[in-house]
């Protein structure tokens, strides 16, 4: 009955007022996320920097996102491509100096938006002055500011702890006779948040951003930050979502991750952001087989975080009508709790219409992602890119710069064909408007056709979609602020958005054939074939009722 249908209708709702006092300016909204090396270089050397993205905030601004997310931009030897942090309050020359900073934090909220960062507490770089301190001797006075443990009487690690990245999570130091811990890679040694001390230093990271004008942050790798003090074995894992393919996924990590004793520290790190005035969000990443209790927790009452996002999606070989219900159904609204945010995609996952297109074209289906992601109750992100529907991009071994993707290379996509340089003019230079030089991964010439000249001068671009999706939500307190019930269930996704008295229906085909509704199909905004039966890869969300 009807194709891409979208006649934008005044909202029956007011509009959500953002930055309200009943109504906080993240709850709902929709974030756009920033990885710096890969949006916009402005020196010639191939790698993104702060400049880039202050050139391109208008651009940003034109989508009707509420806010950015920077991926960390800090002083870093890039072993982990910045999230190994060498000086957790200083900009890596590569991205440029403080002085950009500010003027970034300024223009972006000349044009309206807000600016959320990474900060990383678990670790640090093995090149921060902390660590070099800390291996220098048992007795220093930073000696205990990581996780030191003596080997066992055969000289082994003193414990089973595996590492993300395919290898045991503990390194033998001759300086000090003794291992370190790294959940991650080698040089990044885990910090020891036991420790008062190290909690304030990382407090005192916390408020000199918040000093320098961010909006919030996004806290990677949360539930990593504190281990088992007897340093007990973890246990087997004996229940796989999917193959084990590191060492890591062989064991339950209840030892060496997610301890009592974090729940305080998330509270002082709440307290330091509460203090600095209404408008703050924090979202915490909380990876994991089982995050959902440690999402509840962090983000439970008024003294924690705003919110929490896991891998349900990011992690996700095919998107179904049941994981959806699954994700939603877990955050109820009950008194208390959190606001939960999604991500289909970001830089730690493969883009999300390579994964779950089938064989719907991927354009449409990147239009329904987008219809989708306005849908959901949460807080949104979009990574930069999507709005472009661009796809996971092929990189050559000889070009892998992800350290897990060269690791464990051929069995993942690994990172880095999620990371590859935006396209923004496909007849600017050999780089689509990116650089001037060779960027640091290989441009796709598959992207370089979908850039952001070309998208804006075609109406049914995913782009123009992308930003019609975008005026819907943003304009709609139902979609921002509404309760979600389910009142079907089966393979055709299905649901109810309830605010106020009204409520809009959303309907979504997200397999690869044709399926029955028998419903309303008062649309306001669709993609692909509608009616009696829904296309493959086809959706749409519904007037005001």
């Amino acid at each position: 009955m009807s194709e891409e249908v979208d006649t934008l209708v005044v909202e029956d709702v007011s509009p959500v007022h953002l930055g309200s006092n009943d109504v906080p300016w993240w709850k709902g909204a929709l974030i756009y996320q920033i990885y710096p090396r890969s949006f916009q270089d402005t020196n010639g050397d191939g790698i993104g920097d702060l400049p880039g993205i202050t050139q391109r905030l208008d651009y940003i601004a034109s989508l009707g996102v509420s806010c950015i997310w920077i991926s960390p931009f800090f002083t870093s030897p890039m072993a982990d491509y910045g999230y190994d942090v060498a000086d957790f309050c200083d900009v890596d020359p590569i991205f440029g100096t403080l002085a950009d900073f500010d003027t970034l934090i300024e223009k972006a909220h000349a044009v309206g938006l807000k600016v959320i960062i990474d900060q990383v507490y678990s670790h640090t770089s093995d090149k921060h002055e902390w660590f070099n301190e800390s291996r220098t001797s048992r007795t220093n006075a930073k000696s205990d500011w990581y996780v030191w443990a003596d080997a066992k009487a055969d000289g082994t690690p003193p414990n089973n702890w595996q590492s993300v990245f395919g290898m045991g999570a503990w390194q033998w130091d001759a300086r000090r006779g003794q291992y370190y811990l790294h959940n991650f890679l080698v040089e990044q040694p885990d910090l020891n948040l036991h420790n008062p001390v190290v909690q304030d230093a990382i407090l005192d990271v916390t408020q000199f951003w918040v000093d320098r004008g961010v909006d919030g942050f996004r806290i990677d790798a949360l539930n990593f930050a504190m281990h088992d003090k007897a340093l007990r074995d973890n246990p087997v894992e004996t229940e796989f979502k999917r193959p084990p393919t590191r060492p890591f996924d062989f064991q339950r990590h209840e030892m060496s991750m997610s301890q009592p004793e974090l729940l305080p520290f998330i509270e002082r790190i709440g307290n330091v952001i509460r203090n600095a005035g209404a408008g703050k969000f924090t979202v915490a990443e909380v990876g994991g087989p089982r995050p959902l209790a440690e999402m509840k927790s962090f983000t439970q009452g008024n003294k924690r975080l705003n919110s929490a996002y896991a891998f349900d999606y990011l992690y996700a070989d095919q998107i179904t009508a049941e994981l959806v219900r699954k994700t939603q159904n877990e955050w109820p609204g009950t008194t208390g709790e959190g606001w939960p945010s999604w991500a289909f995609e970001n830089h730690d996952a493969p883009r999300a219409v390579s994964r779950w297109k089938g064989s719907n074209p991927p354009q449409q289906y990147s239009k329904l992602l987008a219809l989708l992601l306005a849908g959901l109750r949460g807080t949104g992100f979009i990574y930069y890119g999507g709005e472009l529907g661009l796809e996971q991009g092929t990189i050559d071994f000889e070009d892998l710069k992800d350290p897990e993707a060269i690791s464990n290379w051929p069995e993942t996509l690994g990172r880095d064909g999620a990371r590859t340089p935006m396209p923004w003019d496909s007849k600017t230079n050999g780089y689509a408007g990116f650089s001037d030089a060779k960027p640091w991964l290989p441009l796709q010439d598959k992207h370089a056709v979908a850039s952001v000249a070309s998208q804006s001068q075609d109406p049914e671009s995913v782009l123009n979609f992308t930003k019609k999706v975008i005026t819907l939500r943003n304009s709609c307190a139902i979609l921002r602020q509404g309760n979600i019930g389910f009142p079907s269930h089966g393979e055709l996704l299905v649901f109810d958005r309830t605010h106020g008295g009204q409520s809009r229906r959303c309907v979504f085909n997200l397999g690869d054939t044709e399926l029955a509704y028998d419903g309303p199909l008062d649309t306001q905004i669709s993609v692909g074939e509608i009616g009696p039966k829904i296309g493959a890869g086809s959706g749409f969300i519904s007037l005001t009722r």
